[in-house]
């Protein structure tokens, strides 16, 4: 398999070599390859300097909490964490990059377009077969991280047998949902005329608050098992400190976290008046009750900031910004020829502009949110 697509690969870097003078790079491909390549260095500078604030001394104000040993391995921890998304990251880098360079869009453009499907099967073939080739690569990694790091710290409690169903639901859903989501984008932008932007929005807008409500009842519990925590001091503590703040609890749940690793975490999830605590079994049993309830106060602290309405909204906005560049850029031959594409179509305009827009993390949102809800 590997040698069908490699061969025609290289055949087509030879053609595109012959085709394009790479001494001309147009705004698009200036644009987004800086983009990509800022975005990356940013990462590495700032996973540098963490790695460098790393001590396996024990702060004075931490004495009371962890011993030294433990401490110590903390911090290689995360040294050991940070260095393997560093390797990841820049073999995901050199990857796309060689891809896009040697033609390999195109080259997976005319091989989807060989079907003969139509633009919405074509579409779905195409980003279908970037995702299940970006699944491919990053098992050996995903393998590494669980059975090798986790398991050297401690942490892993996955078998090989849910990490392969882990991957096979997870492909499943995508399929299930994310093909149908995906066709209906293609369709609007395709049919829809000069408000196709705006459909498309909506339709999304729309997917992402249904799957609010959908999420947790029926997609979740497809990975993990929610049981309701069972009525005495825990429960009754819980519920008092979320009455005492008028946080709508709608139940609490108690989560097989122990089934893939003996990390601890809690959340909510939901949306309006339908908002559910779910605990990892593993955090109860490691806490008392009163730390217990501090885990959750700053989990209703997102809450109370609006952190999930305030990153919802972002959200849309981002897709809504992203849809409405899209049906301008669809008309702009430059944008694919920056990919060496020799047809224009919505999807891989899509996808372009994905990558041009989303390349930046909201890391700073995302810790601002987090010291927030502790505040």
């Amino acid at each position: 398999m590997i040698i069908v697509i490699f061969v025609p690969l290289c055949r087509q870097t030879f053609n595109i070599a012959e085709k394009y003078d790479f001494s001309y790079m147009n705004i698009y491909t200036i644009i987004i390859l800086a983009a990509i390549l800022i975005d990356f260095t940013l990462e590495i500078i700032s996973n540098r300097l963490n790695l460098k604030a790393l001590s396996k001394d024990l702060p004075d104000e931490f004495e009371d909490v962890y011993d030294e040993e433990t401490y110590a391995k903390s911090q290689e921890y995360t040294k050991v964490r940070t260095k393997f998304g560093f390797l990841t990251g820049t073999i995901d880098v050199l990857l796309l990059l060689g891809f896009w360079f040697a033609g390999g869009f195109n080259w997976l453009d005319q091989w989807a377009r060989g079907f003969e499907f139509g633009v919405i099967g074509t579409g779905l073939i195409f980003i279908g077969a970037l995702v299940l080739g970006k699944m491919i690569i990053s098992m050996p990694f995903g393998i590494y991280s669980t059975f090798v790091i986790e398991e050297r710290f401690g942490f892993n409690k996955t078998t090989p047998g849910t990490f392969v169903m882990d991957r096979l639901k997870g492909l499943l859903l995508s399929v299930l949902i994310g093909a149908p989501l995906l066709a209906g984008i293609i369709a609007f932008f395709e049919y829809g005329g000069p408000w196709a932007w705006v459909y498309a929005w909506l339709a999304v807008t729309a997917f992402s608050l249904i799957m609010q409500y959908v999420a947790p009842t029926w997609i979740m519990p497809l990975f993990n098992k929610f049981e309701p925590l069972e009525d005495g001091e825990l429960r009754q503590a819980i519920e008092e400190y979320a009455e005492s703040v008028n946080f709508p609890l709608q139940g609490v749940y108690v989560m097989d976290g122990s089934k893939r690793s003996s990390k601890s975490n809690a959340f909510f999830t939901g949306f309006g008046k339908n908002k559910r605590i779910a605990l990892f079994d593993t955090l109860i049993e490691k806490h008392t009750t009163e730390e217990l309830v501090a885990v959750l106060a700053h989990e209703i602290g997102h809450y109370k900031k609006k952190h999930i309405i305030k990153n919802m909204g972002i959200s849309i906005l981002h897709t809504g910004i992203m849809f409405a560049l899209l049906s301008i850029f669809l008309q702009v031959p430059a944008l694919f020829d920056a990919f060496f594409m020799d047809q224009m179509s919505v999807y891989a305009g899509l996808l372009f502009l994905w990558l041009t827009l989303f390349t930046y993390r909201n890391d700073f949102g995302d810790r601002n949110a987090g010291a927030e809800s502790k505040a």
